[in-house]
């Protein structure tokens, strides 16, 4: 059988958990459509998830169409879990974006239609919603064209829209709508377009379904279906698209395992178990897996204890897992999010696809003797979603935790007091900068000459880079002028101190390079007892090269520069003077204004640290009626007062009190 992992994507409330558990109802998976009011969603099992109403952590299900297996990935619709979503496109080979047929084109979805686009992830649109009171299909499709993309074709139209009688109509040969059909295929296919001009009769419906088809397949159209998940309107006609206008695999469950993790969670005893989804080849029960994880240069074996892979909607025991399919594996203890199975890393090390998050808070417990619980509960949490980066403060004895949003900030205070009996507070949210060096510096220190406390020699450059290049490690010397051992823990003692700048932000896009090196060699007593004294060893590269790296940085100095977001806000025309207003009271600056029928879109850019403050606003300065999106766009140096973050870890700046803490 082939198979597809599908991915439903939407801006939150616009109907996607509604509309998979009508499309399980379909497929025969389950007798009943649940509903997320009442809890009852097959996905949204959480408790959390069920008394809100929304999905935090992605859920897979799997079910049939004919002889194709759909693995269908729910994802949260709120921009706070982004995270979330950003791990689903990982894994996916087409998708569905849902749109109501009420609300229109809404902020989120076109931060979700960017990436989607972006990735090159062939996508349906539905529009959801089309028996509800306000519903308005006609109009949305032209939203759709003009906000998300230009190249989207309506399947057909919507009879009795706004009523329980609400129908999709699929267009048929001959009908106007179908001629539009040939203008936006044959913009991509030079031999319909040829046709066309040559014999329009020649250009049937069935040569347009198969062009559409294969355009919609490799994702230069955007087909656009209609119909109501409550009702279940539509839907079959939609089902009868996936398999049809998505790219099916026929996967090679001979070949060497190959696959991704794309989710961590925990069991009830507190074991991991892994989300694998499986590219090639086949796993079983007892297998030993090579696991590579490209972002940490990692690589570990573990042997699998259990398997359940997804089938007819619930992950069902199992003693393999066949390439095509989603799968919950058990015994990869230490696994982590984006970690790969196989020989050789199919993916970058450094690939989101959407913004990192560029806000952080510090985390207290009500109950001083929760403190040790707390940090396991957001270690776990950590877990399952890697942009929370934890950061522990062992001499305040502090924790904090990076957000997207302060919807987040509650769902992490229930989710601890829920699974783990912890009552946590949250200090203020404070915005994440980072440090780039503003030139070169170099420094070094010589082994067994003073003030070197340390069995080594090392030297070190810092340089800056390209914006967006990251941290470079590089050799100035000979490779085989030391250990590779000691080279390693050079290395790695570089990336873990400009985790901590100057100012003490994290250091971003640098050049550092090793401009010295030396050891001693391992000595021995004449009687051939092993001497430490007199021999160097990893921990002295890994402890000297802190101070070095720290004191070329001073030389090179840093500039703190804080996140921008760039964004596009949809006003009426008569709210254009109070938007503006506001806007200058949060750093906001406008770039360009567009008129827009009765309304003007304002687009420009605005420090991270006062995005919510402009969420915040816009309502009540639009009476309800403004769209605003925001995304991640850049770092510029701070105006004004420079932003210091408290450090974690003993300054190497402060000699005595570093060698304090090393306990020298």
């Amino acid at each position: 059988m082939t198979s597809l992992n599908l991915g439903i994507l939407a801006h939150v409330d616009a109907g996607k958990t509604s509309l998979t558990e009508r499309l399980l109802f379909e497929a025969g998976v389950i007798d009943e459509v649940g509903s997320v009011d009442d809890g009852s969603t097959q996905t949204d099992s959480l408790a959390l998830e069920q008394q809100r109403g929304i999905t935090i952590r992605s859920a897979v299900v799997s079910f049939t169409i004919g002889e194709t297996v759909i693995n269908l990935v729910d994802t949260p619709g709120h921009s706070d879990f982004i995270a979330e979503v950003e791990r689903a496109l990982s894994v996916l080979d087409g998708a569905i974006l849902v749109i109501s047929a009420v609300e229109g084109v809404q902020a989120q979805t076109r931060v979700l239609m960017r990436a989607l686009q972006r990735l090159g992830i062939p996508t349906l649109i539905f529009v959801n919603k089309i028996d509800r009171t306000g519903a308005r299909p006609d109009e949305v499709v032209r939203e759709i064209t003009e906000r998300l993309t230009p190249r989207a074709i309506a399947l057909g139209s919507v009879r009795d829209a706004g009523g329980r009688d609400a129908s999709f109509v699929p267009y048929e040969c001959g009908s106007r709508p179908m001629d539009a059909w040939v203008d936006l295929l044959s913009a991509h296919d030079g031999e319909l377009l040829a046709a066309y001009v040559e014999d329009p009769a020649s250009v049937t419906e069935s040569l347009l379904q198969e062009r559409l088809a294969e355009q919609s397949r490799a994702g230069t159209v955007h087909p656009v279906a209609f119909g109501s998940a409550v009702t279940g309107a539509g839907v079959e006609a939609l089902m009868c698209s996936i398999p049809r206008l998505l790219p099916v695999a026929d996967p090679d469950v001979s070949g060497p395992p190959r696959g991704t993790v794309f989710k961590v969670e925990r069991g009830g005893g507190g074991e991991q178990i892994a989300y694998l989804r499986l590219e090639s080849g086949t796993v079983r029960v007892r297998d030993r897996l090579r696991l590579v994880s490209p972002a940490e240069r990692r690589v570990m074996e573990a042997k699998v204890t259990a398997i359940r892979e997804f089938d007819s909607g619930v992950a069902r025991p199992a003693q393999c897992a066949r390439a095509g399919r989603i799968a919950q594996v058990w015994g990869l203890a230490g696994v982590r999010i984006g970690d790969e199975i196989g020989d050789v890393p199919t993916r970058s090390a450094d690939r989101h696809f959407f913004s990192p998050p560029s806000l952080e808070t510090v985390v207290d417990p009500v109950r001083d003797a929760d403190r040790g619980t707390m940090h396991v509960g957001l270690s776990q949490l950590a877990e399952q979603d890697p942009l929370i980066d934890l950061r522990q403060d062992d001499v305040r004895h502090e924790i904090s935790v990076s957000l997207y949003g302060e919807v987040q900030k509650e769902v992490i205070q229930a989710m601890l007091a829920q699974e783990y009996d912890v009552d946590v507070t949250f200090r203020e949210t404070t915005t994440i900068c980072i440090e780039r060096p503003s030139g070169s510096g170099e420094a070094f220190e010589i082994i067994n000459v003073g003030p070197n406390p340390f069995l080594a020699t090392v030297g070190l450059r810092v340089d800056p880079a390209p914006v967006g290049s990251g941290i470079t490690f590089a050799l100035g010397v000979e490779l085989g002028s030391m250990p590779p051992a000691f080279f390693t823990a050079v290395e790695e003692a570089v990336h873990a101190t400009l985790r901590e700048g100057l100012r003490g932000w994290a250091v971003a896009d640098c050049l550092v390079t090793m401009t010295h090196s030396g050891y001693w060699a391992r000595q021995s007593h004449s009687h051939g007892t092993f001497d430490a004294s007199m021999s160097s060893t990893a921990g002295d590269f890994r402890n000297l090269t802190p101070m070095v790296l720290t004191d070329a940085l001073r030389r090179a100095g840093t500039c703190v520069h804080e996140p921008i977001h760039h964004f596009e806000l949809e006003v009426p025309e008569d709210a254009l003077g109070a938007t503006l207003s506001a806007l200058s009271h949060v750093r906001g600056v406008p770039l360009d204004t567009q008129s827009r029928g009765a309304a003007y879109v304002l687009a420009g850019d605005i420090p991270a640290a006062t995005v919510h403050q402009l969420q915040q606003r816009v309502p009540g300065l639009t009476r309800g009626e403004g769209v605003l999106v925001t995304a991640f766009d850049r770092y510029e140096p701070v105006q004004g007062a420079t932003p210091e973050r408290s450090r974690i870890h003993a300054d190497p700046a402060d000699r005595r009190a570093y060698l304090q803490a090393l306990g020298r």
